[in-house]
């Protein structure tokens, strides 16, 4: 019998927080995504809902998290605090690794801006178990040199064609990756992916990268 559809508003603690987010999981999942939003973005980002709606629709789960509670996040200083970030990215990940029927299934971590950063330095560390990595108009080159050499979960960066600062971040970023990896710039798109067609590119990219790497 097939597996009912579940939503679920939840809070995670961590330390004097609690960051609040939204699991949906479709019927017969075969992996979940945590999502890792960039600075001054929420789980609410309509960019993100759209791409995770899309996911949802081809049976992976999906996670979006408010990493910084929105004290946090008014801080300028602390929305690019990418160790803080990371850290709350791992303990959303622990939380999830022992929540019920999210428990079992395939991770992989899709981050934007600032989040994606935070989604390679955690799948840089050893016992991550992180499946695959998704970046959209990120900043992975905020995660570091050494954590980059050491992310071994298949990564793809998405970059708009005409957000050129981030494509040359992007560029050196992905030089140092030694993990199988894919670069795509999508034509036309600049930082928000807000041109006509351009998130649907996003979507469809992510959607075919975690199938093909969470689902072996």
């Amino acid at each position: 019998m097939a597996s009912q559809a579940h939503s679920e508003l939840v809070r995670i603690p961590a330390e004097s927080v609690w960051m609040e987010g939204m699991l949906e999981i479709p019927p017969d999942p075969v992996g979940i995504v945590l999502f890792a939003h960039g600075s001054g973005s929420s789980r609410l980002s309509p960019r993100n809902n759209y791409v995770a709606k899309v996911l949802r629709d081809a049976r992976l789960a999906t996670l979006l998290l408010d990493l910084l509670s929105p004290q946090e996040d008014s801080i300028y200083r602390t929305r690019f605090d990418i160790f803080l970030l990371t850290q709350r990215l791992q303990t959303a990940f622990k939380w999830l690794r022992q929540h019920g029927q999210a428990s079992s299934l395939p991770v992989g971590l899709f981050g934007a801006s600032t989040g994606a950063a935070a989604a390679l330095q955690l799948a840089a560390l050893a016992d991550s178990a992180i499946g695959a990595v998704v970046s959209r108009g990120g900043r992975p080159d905020l995660a570091g040199k050494e954590a980059l050499e050491k992310v071994t979960p298949p990564t793809l960066l998405i970059v708009g064609g005409s957000d050129d600062v981030v494509i040359d971040l992007n560029n050196a970023a992905y030089a140092v990756l030694h993990c199988e990896k894919e670069m795509v710039i999508v034509p036309g798109a600049t930082h928000l992916f807000e041109e006509p067609g351009t998130l649907e590119a996003v979507a469809e990219l992510a959607r075919n990268w975690y199938l093909r790497h969470l689902t072996k």
